[in-house]
């Protein structure tokens, strides 16, 4: 039988209000026959002329790129990236904001977050409703005024797409197509140096440059395309060189070091097959620092690092418990545990085990611990593994979020499961971006009651 299909709408424009921000980048708007818009590239109160990039007269929303401006916030300034704008570079969301904005608008997502998925208030949530640039990050008139970027430039690990002729670029907004850059402004010293936008790269699809903080480690990795060969890499500092495998996926080493050094929370931290670190370079100090503060380890805790990587949170804390306490990491990753053992080999009360959260909990024997640190992926911890760290009957939790939805939900089944939010703290330590970076330190809801 056949079937009339539904009309798409993209390219069609339409002549909107800009209502609140939402998760995701985005701003929310209406049309007049009330279909939601998803719309980029604007601010909240803006009246703009919206087109659709995907939807059809169907959809339960629509997503949209405000294509002309006609009535601008306040806010609103001229995006100092020449790459960035509708269709074009997706990797900032608000080049078009000021940086205080961008910060306003982080905190009304995580604000609407928490009400919406964990029905809390900010006072409830221990939060003061603010979003803190790193230090460094927040340029002021004056420096303006002496010619500084008012761009950070803090991203210390590019993904870059190659296009078919072999130029370097990233990848525009929710889509395969690459947008040829010549100069990234998010891009860290470390990285542009490399001069990776400058050459071509032959049959590579994408190459992550790699610079570490606090050493002069350089990494490039390399996927390349479908039976594609590997081009001789010649940058314009020393870096070394991996390659992701076509048919297994894993990470070779080329030449060089498989790894790369950070440094961060007092110690060297060996990073390898391009696996997972910060990429603000003050974001593990800070972190480490907000972890800590908030958990306040005692002499003789038993401590969980849950989701632990190459080892940060369990290194601070093995250092606070003293030589009587206990510190157990648990990762996934098989290189990530590597590195946390070689990371931490000098501290006998560590101990790393590897494998998913949910498994190794239960086979350890550990009832109880006196302090949990969390740091799961984007999608959060679930329901399950929230109940099996509640079930601890730790002293204090301190839970670290890149997305405030995944955040709010847990947060959620944590009150669920007798534990309740005692402080939140908010970090902008992706800026230009919508992301942003969160701790919440959880406590017993009859402790608190108690107190």
């Amino acid at each position: 039988m056949q079937t009339d299909s539904v009309p798409s709408l993209v390219g069609h424009e339409f002549e909107v209000e800009v209502g609140p921000v939402a998760h995701g980048g985005h701003c929310v708007a209406r049309t007049e026959a009330g279909q939601v818009l998803f719309v980029r590239h604007t601010l909240p109160g803006e009246r703009v002329v919206a087109r659709v990039t995907e939807g059809d007269r169907d959809a339960r929303f629509l997503r949209a790129d405000a294509v002309r401006v006609l009535q601008p916030a306040k806010d609103r300034v001229e995006p100092p990236c020449p790459f960035s704008g509708p269709g074009r570079c997706g990797g900032c969301d608000w080049q078009h904001a000021t940086p205080g904005a961008q910060r306003r608008l982080k905190a009304a997502v995580l604000t609407e977050q928490l009400a919406r998925l964990a029905g809390l208030t900010p006072q409830e949530a221990g939060w003061d409703g603010t979003v803190a640039p790193a230090p460094g990050d927040k340029v002021g008139q004056a420096d303006l005024d002496a010619g500084a970027s008012p761009v950070p430039a803090w991203r210390t690990r590019v993904q870059y797409a190659i296009d078919p002729e072999g130029r370097a670029g990233l990848r525009k907004h929710r889509s395969h197509d690459v947008e040829v850059v010549d100069h990234c402004l998010i891009a860290a010293p470390g990285v542009t140096e490399l001069g990776v936008e400058a050459r071509t790269w032959p049959q590579i699809a994408t190459v992550e440059a790699i610079a570490a903080t606090g050493s002069h480690d350089r990494q490039v990795v390399l996927t390349p395309r479908p039976g594609g060969r590997l081009p001789i890499v010649e940058l314009d500092r020393p870096v070394s060189v991996q390659r992701i495998g076509e048919r297994d996926h894993a990470v070779h080493r080329v030449h060089g070091r498989p790894f790369v050094r950070e440094r961060a929370a007092g110690r060297t931290w060996r990073v390898g097959d391009g696996g997972f670190w910060q990429v603000h370079p003050k974001a593990a100090d800070i972190l480490v620092e907000a972890v800590m503060q908030g958990l306040m380890p005692r002499k003789g805790d038993m401590a969980l690092d849950l989701y632990c990587g190459v080892g940060l949170f369990a290194g601070a804390l093995a250092e606070r418990v003293g030589e009587r306490g206990a510190v157990l990491g648990v990762e996934s990753a098989k290189r990530a545990v590597e590195d946390a053992r070689h990371n931490l080999q000098d501290l006998d009360r560590v101990r790393i085990e590897q494998g998913k959260v949910e498994q190794v909990l239960p086979r350890t024997g550990i009832t109880e611990a006196d302090l949990v640190v969390l740091d799961p992926p984007r999608a959060g911890a679930g329901r399950d593994t929230v109940r099996r760290i509640a079930a601890l009957d730790a002293r204090r939790i301190a839970y670290v979020a890149c997305d405030p939805a995944a955040l709010a939900r847990d947060l959620a089944w944590f009150a669920e499961e007798g534990y309740r939010p005692l402080r939140l703290l908010a970090f902008d330590l992706f800026p230009y971006t919508h992301h942003m970076e969160c701790v919440a330190i959880l406590e017993p809801a009859t402790r608190a009651a108690g107190a």
